[in-house]
């Protein structure tokens, strides 16, 4: 086995996901884009099957062309761990723009900051400042 890697299924918003997350880190960016063509399983010119890096870490992302019973949930989630106040105020808004709350941002116990987001395209932020 040479790597894990965190895959996310979306159902025709993996691009527009990618491009958000690259704008929000510094040394993001998208390694790989294949896409649907004309005649087959999935919308031409959507995500068949993509990667991008956050902080040097790859993600994988897919627009499925079946539609699931299911999405994202929380109980899978995406733990940045931030390095100044700013980032993770800044970080925090931008993921929970059009998105909801599961832990506000706040300090507890474990972290001096932290807080948990759903954004807008479903997917699961911890977010935490260390003491």
């Amino acid at each position: 086995m040479s790597t894990v890697t965190p895959f996310l299924m979306f159902e025709g918003r993996a691009e527009e996901a990618m491009n958000y997350y690259i704008s929000l880190m510094e040394d993001s960016k998208v390694i790989s884009i294949k896409r649907y063509g004309a005649n087959e399983a999935g919308k031409e010119g959507s995500v068949m099957l993509a990667t991008f890096s956050l902080k040097s870490q790859n993600i994988m992302c897919i627009d499925s062309h079946v539609q699931h019973a299911f999405t994202f949930t929380p109980s899978f989630s995406l733990y940045i761990t931030c390095d100044t106040e700013e980032e993770i105020n800044r970080l925090y808004e931008a993921l929970n723009a059009g998105g909801s709350i599961l832990m506000p941002l706040n300090d507890y116990s474990f972290s001096k900051k932290f807080g948990w987001v759903v954004d807008q395209f479903g997917v699961s932020w911890q977010l935490t400042l260390p003491h």
